[in-house]
This record gives C-alpha cells, structure tokens and sequence, in this order.
C-alpha cells in the first residue's frame, strides 16, 4: 500500500487462471510513457478483474530497459518499443486516409498523441484478433474500471452478461476530485469522484452544477463522454481514443448504468508538468490554445 513498497516483490507469486480457463477473453491497450510505479498496481488491479492480455505501446519512462524487463516478465503483457520501423509502418496506415481524423493531422502536443493512440489502437485489433481475444478496451494509466453492477466484482462477468447482439459498452468516466498536494500513491489516496452525468439525475447535475464546478468553465477538467469495450471482430477500427467503430457496419452499442472509468485527472502537480514537457509548447495562452484540445 505504501508508496515505497510498489516495488517488483509486492507482486510476486499472484497466480491467475490460464489463458484456456479465461471467457470472455479480454485485452486492454493502450499508449503510455508512465514509470512502473504507476503501471504495476494499475496492470494487477485489471488482471485480478479478469483481464487476461494488455497490449501496450512504451516510450519514454515506460520504454526504459529497466521498466520492460519487469513488464515483459509478466504473462500476458506484449510491449510493443516506438521504433523507427513501427513509424514507417503506421506511416501507411489507411488512418492517413480517414476524414473523421484528418482535423488532428500535422498539429502539436495533444493532437499529436491523439493520432499516435489511434494508429496504435488500430494495430492493437490485429493483434487482439491473432490472440483470439474476444473483447478490447483502450486505457490510459491513469484509469482504472469500475465494474458496478456485476454480479460480482469483476469485468468479465459483466462483459459475459452483455447480450451477444451489442458489438460495443460505454462505460461513461467519474473524474477524482484531489483534497490533498501531497498524493504520492493517487489509487490508493484518492477516494473522492465526481460521476458523469450520465449517471445522475438531471435535477441532480443542474441544481448543484455551481457548486461542483467551483468556478471552473467545464464540469469535468478533462473528457466527459467516458470509454469503450468493443468485440473483436472483422472491419473494426478506433474511432477515437474512447470508441471502437466498423467499417462495414455501425455498432450497436449499450451505456451501463452503473460501471465507471475512474480517471485520475491530475492527482499530482508532475501529472500537469509532464504535460507541458512532453511537447515543445509554450506556457502560453496562445500555445495552450495550440497545444491542447
């Protein structure tokens, strides 16, 4: 629990069941430069909710020999390096061609990352297919699921519940509300969230709308319309970093009631400087209006 004891130790000797004994078979990916501190207990906490493959495209902290030797020591985790021969890859990929996207294209920072998530979203279905995994799910390290409503508290028994005509889940997204400036360990510390709206009633949401926001322009400091599990099947492709669509078909798609992403938005004041570094942007109004979406 302590911050010191998220070393390698603390998670030896889990066991899980085997690949064979696993349905559904889920796979979560995503794009992350976090350090191991962060990702070990956020990679445990969804295999002990029944996520069996992670897919997960390094660079920075995440890409350091020392972070994916413990990763890649791990059954079940592929990681995928941001090489040169990966660029020239996803250089031809038919997203380049794609009008839903083309808004993103050639601009800094967070645009950038966005199209970066995308193309390693769509070579994240190949993979899940060659797996055989039967459901994907595209998750930053900063998000853990929250599987209300099961029967138990796990994800696959709420995805095995899910009626086999649905194609995609929406689960919409709760953001942390931090009380202290000193969080050093943000999934244990923080326990207070403010649910997305879709999750309350509307004379709930409007009524106490000013206090909630304390002065801020948006409910929510980041995104608001939560993220997706899809079924891995023939044509996918991301639309987005938070859905899945198809190019033969429009998905039909349910919104659970009760299941949550539990993003934890800017727990420590590095989560706002690592931003700001990670892009040759400027502290400026300007540039922020440049830089971020």
């Amino acid at each position: 629990r302590s911050a010191s004891s998220h070393g390698i130790s603390l998670y030896r000797g889990w066991s899980f069941d085997s690949d064979t004994a696993i349905t559904p078979k889920i796979c979560i990916t995503g794009s992350t430069s976090a350090s191991l501190h962060q990702i070990l207990p956020w990679l445990y906490y969804h295999k002990v909710i029944g996520v069996s493959h992670f897919i997960l495209f390094v660079e920075g902290e995440a890409a350091k020999p020392a972070v994916t030797s413990v990763l890649e020591s791990i059954r079940g985790v592929k990681i995928i390096y941001r090489t040169k021969e990966l660029k020239e890859q996803q250089d031809r990929s038919r997203i380049w061609n794609e009008t839903w996207l083309s808004g993103f294209f050639y601009k800094p920072c967070n645009y950038e990352l966005f199209v970066k998530q995308s193309l390693n979203m769509e070579m994240a279905i190949v993979m899940a297919r060659e797996a055989g995994m039967d459901w994907i799910i595209h998750l930053d390290t900063d998000e853990l699921i929250h599987p209300a409503g099961a029967t138990e508290y796990s994800l696959r028994r709420l995805l095995l519940d899910v009626p086999d005509n649905v194609d995609m889940v929406i689960f919409p997204n709760y953001e942390s509300s931090v009380e202290r400036d000193d969080i050093k360990d943000p999934f244990t510390e923080v326990s207070m969230f403010k649910k997305n709206y879709d999750h309350l009633p509307k004379d709930t949401y409007f009524g106490l709308y000013k206090e909630a926001t304390r002065g801020n322009p948006n409910y929510f400091l980041t995104y608001g319309n939560g993220k997706s599990a899809a079924r891995v099947q023939e044509h996918m492709r991301p639309n987005g970093a938070h859905r899945w669509h198809n190019y033969m078909k429009s998905p039909n798609e349910i919104k659970l009631e009760e299941a949550a992403i539990l993003h934890y938005t800017y727990t420590k004041f590095s989560d706002l400087t690592s931003r700001r570094d990670r892009c040759g942007c400027k502290p400026t109004k300007e540039d922020v209006k440049r830089c971020f979406i």
